[in-house]
């Protein structure tokens, strides 16, 4: 494998310091080189031998930086992505790729021309709950899927004061939250006939959306992807029914909240979910069967660890430029149909 690839992050607010941050530390082959801030008290208190700059233009042309992560507000994948890939870098942008659909393309275009590698951190396909239900229907034990919903609710009703909460471009639950349902939906079942979304704002304060109840049509399948801010407790995740059973998930994946607590990845009972799952059987006769549906651990390095294994030795990148403009094209089907009331076929 060689040398450890040298890793820029820009941003390190909530997605930088929660998630990618620890992600990289604990990566064998990379190392976190840089990290792109205006307050470097913060960055060190974590992570005391990262270089610190507040300039990313200034990174991206470092020859010591290999890989570029880009954690920072949406409205600046984009631009960012397109100049780190101009002077040379890998480049690795939290979801969503980009504001739009026509922007994604851009920076599509950037990476092809660069002959850099670009993906997208679609970590949630290393989600314990995803894992299960991605193993459900690989062994057919639903037999032909007929219904999904994948829900991803929170109850936050205070609006907080930050960027993407704001009425401002690439802000909204929309980019935040769809891009992680649509991407599993994608990874399952490929790329929909249709799109019909339903986004709206649900709190008193609240400038952008923060609700969204998405249908993705497949034939006779549909998928639907829901996501509120004003839902407490243990919510539905996954309800999936079949010709031959159902399938139910509550309770998020632990991963996400074991970061925000500062736990750092690794140790044998890291990504294990304490919520296993709850199988339906149809037998030959018609009745129904309850049945055990373990759930395997979640572990998001997975993704860092296929990305180093695509720089270096020329693996398949663990989420490629076509499957992540795949989900920029539902996300703009998603914000089309609502805004005009429609079914936006694909």
């Amino acid at each position: 494998m060689g040398d450890a690839l040298q890793v820029a992050l820009v941003g390190y607010g909530l997605a930088g310091r929660v998630f990618h941050a620890p992600l990289i530390a604990a990566t064998p082959g990379l190392r976190l080189h840089t990290v792109v801030s205006r307050d470097p008290d913060r960055v060190h208190a974590d992570h005391p031998d990262a270089r610190v700059c507040a300039d990313p233009h200034a990174v991206f042309t470092d020859p010591a930086i290999d890989l570029v992560v880009l954690a920072s507000p949406n409205a600046t994948h984009a631009p960012l992505a397109i100049a780190a890939l101009a002077a040379g870098r890998h480049v690795v942008i939290d979801k969503p790729m980009a504001i739009d659909l026509d922007e994604a393309r851009t920076v599509a275009e950037a990476a092809r021309a660069s002959g850099r590698l670009l993906s997208v951190f679609h970590n949630r396909r290393w989600d314990a709950d995803f894992l299960a239900l991605r193993a459900l229907v690989a062994a057919d034990t639903l037999g032909r899927i007929a219904e999904v919903h994948s829900h991803f609710d929170r109850f936050r009703p205070e609006v907080p004061d930050r960027w993407r909460d704001r009425a401002e471009p690439g802000a909204g639950i929309w980019l935040d939250l769809g891009p992680h349902l649509v991407d599993q939906a994608l990874q399952l079942f490929g790329l929909p006939d249709a799109v019909q979304a339903d986004i709206a704002l649900q709190r008193d304060a609240a400038q952008v959306d923060d609700w969204f109840h998405v249908v993705l049509r497949y034939g006779r399948l549909r998928v639907v992807l829901h996501a509120g801010a004003l839902v407490p407790g243990a919510g539905l995740r996954f309800a999936v029914h079949g010709t031959g059973g159902s399938w139910f998930k509550h309770g998020l994946d632990p991963q996400e909240a074991a970061l925000r607590a500062g736990q750092r990845p690794g140790g044998t009972d890291w990504g294990v979910d304490p919520a296993p799952g709850h199988l339906l059987r149809v037998g030959d006769d018609g009745t129904v069967h309850e049945a055990p549906s373990p759930t395997p651990a979640g572990d998001y390095r997975h993704y860092y660890a296929g990305l180093r294994a695509a720089i270096a030795d020329g693996a398949r990148l663990p989420a490629t430029l076509d499957e992540a403009l795949d989900v920029m094209r539902v996300l703009q089907a998603g914000i089309d149909s609502a805004a005009r009331g429609q079914v936006v076929t694909l």
